[in-house]
């Protein structure tokens, strides 16, 4: 018989240590909700605990039916959560600023008439300069360090990739310019009459950001501080999404803390005089619990149910919690 051999309660248990949960999966299978209910019963433990969504398309609001977009606001009259819709507005403002001096100091530099405003329109017009500044927001949020615990709601499970693996890619980016700036420097060095050494603030700015993503890597690494969970339907295109994307989080480096499936009926519920829909989305599900076991395995950390109605507000989310944290073994 198939069974949960790790529950999701059991599994923090063991992590202790546990600082940063991650919730993931395709495009409507509940990865909102779950982040919710984990961070309210995070919150109930008596840790101070921050739910930001770094999803472009903010759905915290709605679910916990106020405002907490572009601050972070306490929520379900709950004294230790607190819900945070990222707005990437102002860090994109700064990033631009940020990106029109350096790119003014480096022109001068190389003695180019070329208005750096083109440059910047370039630059910023790039649909993953959004995404970078999603990640710069996340990252603050991590380093200032003012909670007990984070829970992340990420966007669909490729963006998530491309969101979770920018520190990789910085990564490679900033060696690369830092190559580059350093023959580019000592090139000048060489054809420069005086010997007197000019600051060098594109230098101090890549080094600076090089630690910073380095930082960065090692916190989403670590396994005893940080964990991605896949949310999933028992259907066949969601199922395939997580099963195409886990192996990138292992190969990258991110723990896995498991599998959360969601919206399973409840066969006790079903009779022969069901409706016929009702009936066969049973059978369906079925077929590919099946899938999810010999896929998932022990991986699986929850299997919840489809609530009669939709989950939103303090009432239906302290159900989730009840649900999603049942003890196991």
């Amino acid at each position: 018989m198939n069974e949960i051999s790790i529950s999701m309660s059991r599994y923090m248990r063991d992590n202790p240590r546990l600082k940063y949960i991650f919730f993931g999966g395709k495009g409507g299978v509940g990865k909102t909700v779950m982040a919710g209910a984990a961070a309210l019963w995070s919150a109930k433990q008596g840790r101070k605990t921050l739910l930001a969504s770094t999803n472009p398309v903010h759905s915290l609001s709605n679910l916990f039916e106020q405002n907490v977009f572009g601050r972070p606001v306490m929520v379900c009259d709950e004294a230790n959560c607190y819900a945070f819709e990222i707005d990437t507005r102002d860090t994109i403002e700064r990033s631009k600023q940020e990106i029109r001096e350096k790119i003014n100091w480096f022109l001068r530099f190389a003695d180019i008439t070329t208005k750096a405003e083109d440059f910047i329109e370039s630059a910023t017009m790039n649909p993953a300069f959004e995404e970078s500044a999603m990640f710069e927001n996340m990252m603050d949020l991590m380093f200032k360090d003012e909670y007990d615990f984070y829970v992340f709601d990420t966007a669909p499970t490729a963006n998530a990739r491309r969101l979770l693996g920018m520190s990789k890619v910085y990564g490679l980016w900033v060696e690369k310019m830092l190559k580059s700036r350093e023959e580019a420097k000592s090139l000048r060095e060489m054809l420069s009459f005086s010997k007197k050494e000019e600051q060098d603030p594109l230098l101090d700015y890549l080094i600076s950001f090089k630690e910073r993503m380095s930082h960065a890597k090692d916190l989403l690494t670590d396994k005893a501080l940080t964990a991605f969970f896949f949310v999933t339907l028992p259907e066949s295109l969601p199922i395939a999404v997580i099963t195409r994307f886990i192996n990138w989080f292992y190969e990258f480096g991110i723990p896995v803390g498991g599998v959360v499936v969601n919206g399973l009926i409840d066969k006790s519920q079903v009779t022969a005089d069901s409706a016929e829909f009702v009936r066969n989305r049973v059978l369906m599900q079925e077929e590919h619990m099946e899938l999810i076991w010999k896929t998932f395995g022990d991986r699986v950390r929850a299997v919840l149910p489809l609530f009669e109605t939709e989950v939103k507000g303090a009432h239906m989310l302290n159900r989730l919690v009840e649900k999603l944290m049942a003890d196991g073994k």
